[in-house]
Parts: structure tokens; sequence; C-alpha cells
């Protein structure tokens, strides 16, 4: 008897890191790779990188580290990465660290089984790291199944065009490439009939997706198509950049009934100095007038952002215009990020006065400002009956299920299993940080779409 190969993998990052290890995980379960709980566990260990921060590419290669000695008891483990740090660091992490077997790119999940075969077989370390074009396109769009989930993450574009003088996305992702629609909708059709209930249409730039490609739809009309779907109750969307979020698309929100009530719209930085340094292509009172529009067709709207402190240059004016545009704009959530230079990016060349102790007190004050805020729009939803898609058994145990709301804040609710795949009336109870506690309101029926 064959005893079963076994791979563990861990994903740093963004939703496409999250969508490339789905189907990282569907090509090796094709290799007869089975799931192992821990790395110690394991055959295979992967690693799916993230490289938008300097943090991010040095916990991985932290994560390289402690795996070394598991390497040194067991010399047939096979250790990999993947990802943007890979696409970024190419064979210098081959040449870095000699006890790592294979190096694949964001365009080459594809070549895994190649790689693996390659080093199991021919005991040879090996790397596949170039892009591909539009032509090729179909190795990085893949269907894939729905399972047991029910919401999913769909693809709709990969790259980015956008050169923000921070952003190393074009460089690891390359230029943007538009999957054809009729792909995304026979992708999202499969998904509703194997239980999915909510789709999430993501890519680095999901408003630019069909610019420039003769007879494709626009992003406005992809999403009216979704929301053709019958099975599909629910339609989110990310990333999404101020600068091609169209009149057509923010008609969207007073048209299309699924599409959820919540927006994340990176505004980065509340000084128009900055957004120029930054290569963002709008201004503060564009940002802010596509937020007011956004406001009139769907009053009930939530945003979130991110927002970058401490850009080289930044002064503390600069600052100032971050921290009343927080305020004005009156987030639900922001992502909050101190500056991290990256190589290859045009703001490494900037001219850079502010320290470590000015970047952290800047984003303290930022945190505690957006605390507030917060915690003002937490404490509206206390006592309200919201509206939530039950996706499964909640990590609290107890018998208890979860879902979200439209605004994607997470519920906790007692409930039976049978509820799963459901939008189902809950009375929010208590309100925390990071998600809301509740009971099912049992006098109205739950809605199955």
């Amino acid at each position: 008897m064959i005893m079963p190969k076994h791979f563990f993998l861990e994903t740093f990052g963004c939703q496409m890191n999250v969508v490339d290890s789905e189907q990282i995980v569907d090509l090796l379960r094709g290799m007869d790779y089975a799931p192992a709980d821990r790395p110690e566990d394991a055959d295979l260990i992967l690693l799916n990188t993230c490289a938008i921060r300097d943090k991010a590419e040095r916990k991985v290669y932290g994560h390289l580290g402690r795996y070394k000695p598991l390497k040194a008891v067991r010399p047939g483990l096979i250790l990999g990465v993947g990802g943007c740090v890979a696409q970024q660091q190419g064979e210098k992490l081959l040449k870095d660290i000699p006890y790592l077997d294979l190096v694949f790119g964001t365009h080459n999940i594809h070549r895994l089984p190649d790689l693996l075969r390659d080093v199991e077989i021919r005991h040879r370390r090996g790397h596949a790291l170039e892009f591909h074009d539009r032509e090729t396109r179909l190795r990085l769009f893949p269907q894939r199944s729905g399972g047991e989930a029910v919401t999913r993450f769909v693809t709709v574009t990969q790259g980015c065009d956008n050169f923000c003088s921070y952003c190393v996305v074009p460089l690891v992702r390359g230029r943007e490439i538009s999957r054809p629609s009729g792909e995304i909708l026979d992708e999202i059709r499969q998904l509703a009939a194997s239980g999915v209930r909510e789709v999430t249409l993501i890519g680095q730039n999901v408003n630019s997706y069909g610019v420039g490609v003769p007879g494709e739809l626009s992003f406005a009309r992809l999403l009216a198509e979704v929301e053709g779907i019958d099975d599909i109750v629910r339609i989110r969307f990310t990333t999404s950049h101020p600068k091609d979020l169209s009149d057509e698309l923010i008609d969207c929100f007073g048209s299309l009934k699924k599409l959820c009530n919540h927006i994340h719209l990176p505004v980065q930085s509340g000084s128009d100095r900055i957004l120029r340094l930054m290569n963002r292509g709008y201004t503060r009172e564009q940002y802010l007038d596509r937020v007011r529009r956004l406001r009139r067709v769907r009053p009930e709207i939530r945003l979130s952002s991110d927002i970058i402190v401490g850009f080289p240059g930044e002064s503390e004016e600069d600052f100032a215009d971050t921290l009343s545009l927080t305020e004005e704009v009156n987030y639900v959530d922001i992502y909050s990020f101190i500056y991290s230079p990256r190589s290859g990016t045009a703001a490494v060349k900037l001219e850079d006065s502010l320290t470590a102790g000015e970047r952290q007190a800047r984003f303290d004050r930022l945190l505690k400002i957006q605390e507030d805020i917060s915690r003002q729009w937490r404490e509206r939803d206390a006592g309200a009956i919201l509206e939530v898609l039950v996706e499964g058994e909640s990590r609290q145990g107890q018998g208890q299920l979860f879902g979200r709301t439209t605004w994607n804040r997470i519920v906790n609710f007692a409930g039976p299993r049978d509820l799963i795949g459901s939008l189902v009336p809950v009375h929010i109870t208590q309100v925390y940080r990071n998600s809301h506690l509740g009971c099912l309101v049992t006098d109205q029926a739950p809605s199955h779409g």
C-alpha cells in the first residue's frame, strides 16, 4: 500500500494570494498530496508569499529559517516558495537559501507539478519565473470548483498598469490582463450550482476591467450580468482604484440589489501633494466627490480604505490633510501602514527625512482617530436586526454559526447547521472590535436565495 504524501501550505498577503493558494491545493490534490495539519507532518512545505511591504517579505525569510531544522532531520522534505517574493527575488532565493528546493512566480502556479517531479525524481532544484501575456492568459485564470463554500473569490483581472510610485505589484504580478467575461460568468454559474451564494470579484484594480479590450464588457456591465445569476444572492468586489470609479460603476450601487452596501476604496493619503508623488491619478476633491456620489445613490453604504503613513517627504501639513479626510469620509475601517520602501519602485528615489519615530507617532495618531470612528459605527449596529449570510460553524464553538452582514461584518450566533447558505435575520446583542454577537430572530423565515 502506497502511503499518501502530505503538504503544508502557508499563505501570506491579499485575496489574490488566497485564490492562488486554492489553485495550488487543487494541483497538489491531483498529485495525490493530502493536507497536513502541521509542517512537522508534511512531505512538502510551500509558502505562497507577499512582497507588498518589507515586513511581509522579512516574515517569509523568518518562516524559511524555522523550517531549516526540519529539512536537516528529513533531507527528503521538499521546501518551496511561490507568489510575489518568489517573483521578485527569483533565483536569488535559491542561491541565498541552499535548503530551498523550488521557486515559482505569480504566473507559474501551473508549473508546480513539473517542478515537484524534478525534485522528487531527478533531485533537481528548479524555478519558473517568466511572465505570460494575454495570449497565454488561460494559465492565469483556471476554472475552480465551489466545493462546500458559501462565499468564493473570483479573479477577473491579473496584474496592474497603474505604477503607483510605492507599489511593487506591476513588478511582481505583471501588466494588467482582463479575463474574458464569458469565462467569469461560466465560473460563477458553476459556483452557484455547487452552493456558493456570494461572490467577490477580485483583481489588483477591478474598476479598469475590460479597458482596452475590444468588445469586452465594462466592469459595471459585468456586475449587472452577475446580478442576473439566480442562485447568487450577494456580490462584492475589490480592489477598487478611485481614479477608475466611473459614474456607470457608481450607479450600480443604485440599481443592483445584490451588490453589498460596502466598498473598499483605498485613498492612501489626503494630501494632493503626496497623491501626486504617489502617482495616484486623482486629487483629494475628486476622491471626496466620488464618496459623495456613492452615498447619494446608496445612502447606507459604508466605506473602508488603505492609508500609507510617512510617505517620503510627507510634512505635518500633509499628514493633517490625511487626518481631516479620514474624519470627513467617516470610514467604517481603515488598513493603515507605515511607508515601506520597495526595491524597483519610483518612491525609493525620493528625498526622505522622516525618522522611524516620526512615522510611528503619526501612525498612532491616525489609529486613535480611526478607532473612535470605528467604535461609533459598531455602536450603530447594537440592538439592530441585520441580515446575515450564514457561512459556516463559528470558531467560537458552542454550537454557534457565523456569517457576515452586507457591510462585511462578522456575526456569531447560535443556530442549526441547516441555515448555512441562507440569509437570516440576526438581532445584534453585543458589538466587539472584530465581530458582533447576536441571536437568531426566529419569527422571520430565512431566505435561501
